[in-house]
């Protein structure tokens, strides 16, 4: 089964909504869906409220996430890793091993960053799960046609992820 890894910075915010989202709308493709951060501040702790409030406002579930930082394994475990920014993507590309199978890429299709919604206002949360909605539909449409077709190439090297 294709499995997918979204991450942000803390693993609180961005990438636990892109996970609440994505698992909502893969519904029972059976798609293995996991969030990380690249930073282990908030390890063990669960997404941000106002995350929450707004993805659980759209209808999504954040039952059973607890926020963790990326594990070089990852690269291993998962076919697709999505960073939100492409700070995270850096960060990623800096920990990759040499004989990592996942493709890594931004989240966003047309390579800019998720913004963080951390420190600004509730509006921040809204525009987040707008454009991870927007993505999730993308990224679904490739996951289901590398099934038929192949997986995607990586576009961690196109000229938009650049880092």
């Amino acid at each position: 089964m294709p499995s997918v890894l979204f991450v942000c910075l803390g693993n609180i915010c961005r990438s636990p909504t892109a996970e609440a989202v994505f698992r909502a709308r893969a519904g029972d493709s059976g798609i293995i869906i996991d969030s990380a951060g690249t930073g282990a501040w908030h390890a063990g702790d669960g997404p941000d409220p106002r995350s929450r409030a707004e993805g659980e406002r759209r209808g999504y579930s954040f039952a059973g996430q607890a926020a963790r930082k990326v594990r070089v394994q990852d690269f291993h475990d998962f076919d697709f890793i999505l960073a939100m920014d492409a700070s995270n993507l850096s960060d990623l590309k800096a920990i990759r091993p040499e004989n990592a199978t996942a493709n890594l890429s931004l989240f966003l299709p047309d390579g800019s960053d998720v913004p963080d919604p951390y420190y600004g206002g509730p509006d921040g949360f809204s525009q987040v799960v707008d454009l991870i909605e927007s993505a999730s539909d993308f990224w679904l449409a490739q996951i289901k046609a590398s099934l038929t077709h192949g997986a995607p190439k990586s576009a961690v090297d196109s000229p938009s992820t650049k880092a």
